[in-house]
């Protein structure tokens, strides 16, 4: 026969394993890098128009920028400035061109490795590859998939001697926003709106082709 001491026993085990089961299962459920990429690694192509707001250490009020940008997978990616002044910069595979005006300059992304770090920080988001941020980056994924932000901090040396830290946030496979604080104070803050794609449009609308 089982006294009522033992019993009770089996049920407060019973309880604590049932506790420690539910209190784990956030962990267990916690959204991380792998499937943060998998999630990004979907979108293979996008456009989106940017505002850039950049508070630089010694200047009242901020330096506004606005334009558009353009990512292809797996490293294309083209970022036009159409104010205050129209410019573009258009990264494919290792070459990085700047454009302005009427002159163009086009150099090896690998011979500036401060430059091919915060490039890789945004191809390597936008085309879900978590083994390129891994490789300049420390990054960290809070959130869930309808709102996610992923922290990174600079593994490379030459990169760390300039830029702090980049947060980059965004909705399901959707980037919305880049900051990144730099060594010395500066800071900048951009906010992303992506478009929508044509098959999203309604039938009619700017953008989307007629059968």
């Amino acid at each position: 026969m089982i006294s009522g001491s033992k019993m009770r026993l089996d049920r407060l085990c019973r309880v604590v394993v049932l506790a420690v089961a539910f209190c784990a299962a956030p962990a267990w459920a916690a959204f991380d890098l792998p499937e943060l990429m998998g999630l990004l690694a979907k979108q293979k192509s996008g456009e989106a128009r940017f505002t850039e707001q950049r508070f630089v250490h010694g200047l009242e009020g901020p330096l506004d920028a606005s334009g558009t940008l353009s990512f292809e997978a797996p490293d294309k990616l083209v970022r036009r400035t159409l104010s205050p002044r129209i410019e573009t910069m258009s990264v494919d595979g290792n070459t990085l061109t700047l454009s302005r005006g009427n002159r163009n300059r086009t150099l090896a992304l690998d011979s500036m490795p401060e430059l091919l770090g915060l490039v890789e920080a945004m191809r390597g988001t936008l085309s879900g590859d978590g083994a390129t941020l891994q490789r300049y980056f420390k990054s960290t994924v809070t959130g869930a998939a309808g709102k996610w932000t992923l922290d990174l901090t600079p593994n490379d040396s030459r990169l760390a001697a300039q830029v702090r830290s980049m947060r980059i946030t965004g909705r399901n496979s959707e980037v919305l926003g880049l900051e990144m604080e730099f060594v010395g104070g500066d800071r900048s803050v951009m906010h992303i709106s992506p478009n929508a794609p044509p098959s999203a449009l309604p039938a009619g609308a700017p953008g989307r082709a007629t059968p």
